[in-house]
């Protein structure tokens, strides 16, 4: 099988794969999806089709469609010195420069459905926050016309509206219509995403995300405090504020949790074999006739009727089994003005230890501009980036929607604020969460930003500088500053806490508490502060394919300037395309002096140089090694000869290894 595939690598995307196999009936024998058949399907289970509906359009719409589906034009490139550092080597955190867009559909195969938190704070487009839309994609109108679906006039239009460099509404939606409609796609199940908007975009913004995430999946609208009173606008009106917007993936798969709940005033003064529990209120709003009947105490002849306007929360069914259980209990006595009995709510009931979130939550000055400002000032020694959100903020939105080992995303990365807070969060509370950053190099502007840019070019040592030197040095200096002030901390407490325990005579399991405290000391000493750099370049200019097949190869591409570094950069693009993560090295295979590359059930060979003695070790290989059983053998095409391919392909669908595998072998250009 020969696959075209470094410049075919496109976002994942399912969803015709979902109804296909669920409905292959709606599909003719050449792949067409026949919408009237699949709503004939759908009738007999009294689904009901909408005859109204609203939806957002505007000029760039079809082109955002087509970009959001496009094939990538870059490579993956690992920084090998940077990942190979000690601190390094073995880190799951990632930061990638290049396009959020490019890199998202590198992304696509290896992390769908993999992400559990996205969190993002894209341009607010502003009109004074530099927001231009840019595109360097160049189609014909008859391109476009083809791909997009619309006729050549209308195709011009578009055409002429994205090459302007606009800031409108519509130019904004372009930009975020496709990395919204990814990032969708690298969500979990169970995923949710927040993005920070002021009122500018809000309402397109809103618009926008119910057509991408489903209406009935937004979740809610954070308010966050941004300033104090100054700068009013003409109309008088002083906004101090903006919107975190969040939705999910699916709606009935998310919780989000608060902070734990205050458990001391539960108690169980009368040993209750159900447990601790507090008084409760018994009456609900709602309710009927059924639910509003007299509860008379047999000790007092007390009469309890629920509040006014109110209703008992239990039937008088389900008040006769809480009476049995004891979560009615009637008391001995009591004022006049005290109800005759209490209602308990006890602690094992309760679904979460932990309180709902407030969508207010955020109405406080620690979150506030200013904060993230100052913070981030402190650590770099200068005010380098304008308005970085506070790393309270960050954090407190990770730990309502994640668990310790979750996967936090942010593709508008900034100043680095979600990885701080990432890994702080882990060093508080021992958790193992990881991060994916995605900075684009944007060029730092003498003219608008001469501190930044001194301070990137002299203390940095960069000669061009970018944002993405900021967000990698905050990443460094945060991680050096939790391990000390966080991490060393707390190993401290725990060494001097062994020690007071080794001096007590009054402790039975004094071994077994050390033993737990060596242990809470080795995870926080290997508590990830690292992180792995990744990068987007340019596919090479000429690289094309016009080999019909590996048996009559015809090259136009050159790979003999290919460096060993290129071919790294196309295997590293290849494993992504592949579902490897790029976090996870790929294991290198000695084949008799020739060295592929494999991971799971897929063996890369990607060098020239490649002999029968090489194809016979590696057949060797298949029957003997345990740990190595390829299912598939992807070959670099261009690096070796038609009778070598045959060769390979032959030998090894005609032998019968001892593992009885079924192994593909795949030409891949």
């Amino acid at each position: 099988m020969e696959q075209h595939i470094t410049l075919n690598i496109t976002a994942k995307n399912n969803y015709l794969e979902v109804i296909k196999e669920h409905f292959p009936q709606c599909f003719d024998r050449f792949g067409n999806f026949d919408i009237e058949k699949f709503k004939k399907e759908l009738q007999p289970q009294e689904v009901d089709f909408s005859k109204e509906s609203y939806g957002l359009d505007w000029l760039g719409k079809s082109y955002a469609r087509l970009l959001a589906t496009d094939s990538v034009t870059t490579l993956i490139k690992e920084d090998k010195e940077w990942n190979n550092k000690e601190e390094n080597k073995n880190s799951q955190n990632l930061l990638i420069r290049g396009d959020n867009l490019e890199v998202l559909k590198h992304l696509s195969n290896a992390y769908y459905k993999k992400i559990k938190m996205i969190y993002i704070d894209p341009p607010y487009n502003t009109g004074d926050d530099g927001f231009v839309y840019q595109d360097n994609r160049k189609f014909t109108v008859e391109e476009f016309s083809k791909l997009a679906g619309v006729d050549e006039e209308k195709a011009k239009r578009i055409l002429d509206f994205v090459n302007s460099s606009s800031n409108s509404h519509s130019a904004w939606l372009t930009f975020m219509y496709p990395i919204l409609y990814i990032a969708r796609q690298l969500l979990r199940d169970d995923g949710i995403i927040f993005v920070s908007i002021d009122e500018n975009e809000v309402a397109q913004l809103r618009i926008l995300m119910d057509e991408i995430f489903g209406e009935e999946n937004f979740v809610g609208d954070f308010i966050r405090k941004t300033k104090s009173m100054t700068g009013d606008k003409k109309t008088g009106l002083n906004i101090q504020h903006e919107s975190i917007v969040c939705y999910a993936r699916n709606i009935s798969n998310i919780f989000l949790e608060g902070e734990e709940k205050d458990f001391d005033k539960y108690d169980n003064p009368d040993n209750d074999p159900n447990g601790e529990w507090v008084s409760a209120d018994p009456s609900a709003k709602s309710g009927g006739p059924s639910l509003y009947f007299e509860i008379i105490n047999p000790y007092t002849g007390k009469i309890d009727l629920p509040p006014k306007g109110r209703y008992w929360a239990f039937s008088k069914e389900t008040y006769t089994e809480y009476v049995k259980k004891g979560k009615i209990k009637f008391k001995t006595h009591h004022k006049n003005n005290e109800r005759g009995f209490i209602f308990k709510r006890y602690k094992n009931e309760l679904q979460s230890s932990r309180n709902p979130v407030n969508s207010l939550e955020f109405c406080n000055n620690i979150y506030m501009n200013q904060a993230g400002t100052k913070e981030l000032r402190e650590l770099l020694n200068g005010e380098y980036f304008q308005n970085p959100k506070p790393v309270v903020l960050i954090k407190k939105l990770i730990y309502y929607s994640t668990s310790e080992t979750d996967l936090i995303l942010d593709f508008f990365a900034g100043s680095g604020t979600t990885g701080d807070a990432v890994m702080q969060l882990n060093a508080e509370d021992g958790g193992n969460r990881r991060y994916i950053l995605v900075q684009l190099p944007e060029p730092i502007d003498p003219k608008k930003n001469k501190t930044a840019y001194d301070f990137v070019r002299n203390e940095l040592g960069v000669e061009n500088p970018t944002i993405f030197e900021i967000t990698k040095e905050r990443l460094i200096r945060a991680a050096k500053k939790i391990k000390e002030e966080i991490i060393e901390k707390k190993i401290n407490e725990k060494e001097k806490e062994i020690e007071e325990i080794k001096a007590r005579l009054d402790i039975e399991n004094k071994e077994e508490e050390i033993s737990n405290l060596k242990e809470e000391i080795n995870l926080l000493k290997n508590q990830d502060l690292g992180f792995k750099i990744f990068e987007t370049i340019p596919i090479w200019e000429d690289y094309d394919f016009k080999a019909e097949s590996f048996e009559n190869q015809i090259t136009f591409f050159d790979a003999v300037k290919l460096k060993e570094e290129d071919i790294q950069t196309l295997l590293t693009t290849w494993k992504t395309y592949d579902g490897v993560p790029l976090t996870e090295d790929l294991k290198a295979v000695d084949l008799d002096g020739y060295i592929g590359y494999y991971y799971d059930t897929k063996l890369y060979l990607m060098f020239k140089g490649f002999e029968t003695k090489h194809l016979k070790k590696l057949l060797e290989e298949i029957d003997e090694n345990k740990e190595f059983n390829p299912v598939t053998i992807v070959i670099f095409g261009y690096n070796f000869e038609s009778k070598t391919m045959r060769e390979i392909k032959e030998n090894v669908s005609s032998y019968a290894n001892k593992k009885s595998i079924n192994i593909d072998v795949v030409i891949r250009y």
